[in-house]
């Protein structure tokens, strides 16, 4: 324990020269306290907190690193993320893949220059395709292995703006009229 508190310090030390705050595979099953202290003079630019089993982020992450262009939520248990990262204004990149995630987060659709979002390898089976039309910057988004239904390829395949890269659907048996 002790030396996961001291590795959570070492990098906030590092992050306050690199403005890189890499947080991944502590075990983390929150952003600690600690961390946002350790890290109010420091102008965040990017946010690694891939690999822990966080759940959550909360609503005040957004406020205090409001300047961040990049964020690795990846490989955690997150299912949700808080509607205040729309406040996140230089947000670029977001990944959010290898979590629980049910449905596309409505907020992704609402951070103003997120050009890049990586949501691939979770259980997304829902996706509000005219709120993702209306997406401010996005560019690119990842939905591969994923459970989208047959319905969700085809209303996705109508997005022309955004790049977006899906795992072939295998075609059910019961659709096969070749038989």
């Amino acid at each position: 324990m002790a030396n996961a508190v001291t590795r959570v310090v070492l990098r906030c030390e590092d992050a306050q020269e690199t403005n890189n705050l890499d947080l991944s595979e502590c075990q983390l099953m929150q952003v600690p306290d600690a961390v946002y202290h350790l890290m109010r003079h420091t102008e965040l630019k990017r946010c690694n907190l891939s690999g822990n089993v966080i759940t959550k982020i909360p609503p005040k992450f957004a406020i205090k690193f409001s300047l961040i262009t990049d964020l690795n939520l990846s490989h955690n248990q997150m299912s949700k993320l808080p509607e205040e990262l729309a406040e996140l204004q230089a947000l670029e990149r977001l990944d959010i893949s290898h979590n629980t995630f049910i449905a596309l987060p409505p907020v992704t659709c609402r951070i103003p220059q997120l050009k890049r979002l990586l949501a691939n390898n979770n259980s997304i089976i829902d996706i509000d395709i005219e709120r993702l039309r209306h997406a401010p910057a996005l560019e690119f988004i990842d939905l591969q292995a994923n459970p989208l239904t047959a319905r969700m390829h085809d209303l996705l395949n109508t997005l022309t703006r955004i790049k977006i890269e899906l795992t072939p659907r295998q075609v059910e048996e019961w659709e096969d009229l070749t038989i």
